[in-house]
């Protein structure tokens, strides 16, 4: 594997759209295209955009609509650039951590995702004015599985699978299924490249970034 290129830039050698090595074959064949009822917006920290295990990319390539708003480029962009990124009509930012549910009101037109480390995203929510006033919504903790990264505390996940629990819990169970099935590829080819194939070979859920 090469390393990491200058912040924020995919390394040369692997594919823009997916991230992974061309050499051998990307992840971009397993990758769906996924029509669904709301718009997902994956507000990025930079640091994420050049790592081969970030998966905000992936569900951003699935979803018909779907964009990616990076954060803390060294061009940082404005909370006027993010609140046009957002858009009109009601939003809600996916904050997995909680009891689970949908806040109150109308349906979103839009769910804003951050994507990033749990500490990282924490502070992207707590220093973004766009996202501190958009309603909430929770996720339950996801199921027992294979991930790309150890999760830092109790009931964490990858963004990728972030998204799948929301649409699932909005009644998109088919879109969630292909998410996650999405997240399996992703995991197995991860582990297969790190030559830690099967997950016995490697320490159980979690593998190099």
């Amino acid at each position: 594997m090469r390393p990491p290129g200058p912040r924020g830039q995919i390394p040369a050698g692997r594919c823009p759209r997916c991230a992974f090595p061309l050499e051998g074959g990307c992840l971009c064949p397993f990758i769906p295209r996924l029509e669904i009822g709301v718009r997902i917006l994956v507000v990025r920290h930079a640091s994420e955009r050049p790592r081969l295990t970030n998966s905000g990319r992936w569900a951003a390539a699935a979803l018909v609509g779907a964009s990616v708003h990076d954060h803390a480029l060294e061009d940082s962009r404005s909370d006027a650039d993010l609140l046009a990124a957002i858009g009109a009509g009601p939003a809600w930012l996916l904050y997995p951590t909680g009891p689970g549910g949908q806040p109150p009101g109308p349906a979103p037109r839009t769910i804003v995702v951050p994507d990033a480390t749990w500490s990282q995203a924490r502070r992207m929510v707590q220093r973004l004015a766009p996202l501190q006033t958009l309603p909430r919504l929770a996720l339950p903790p996801p199921p027992t599985t294979l991930r790309l990264r150890e999760p830092p505390r109790p009931g964490g996940m990858s963004t990728l699978e972030a998204v799948a629990g929301a649409l699932e819990l909005l009644g998109d169970a088919p879109a969630a299924a292909a998410l996650r099935r999405l997240h399996q590829a992703a995991v197995e080819k991860t582990l297969r490249l790190k030559g830690m194939w099967p997950p016995g070979r490697a320490h159980p859920g979690t593998v190099p970034r």
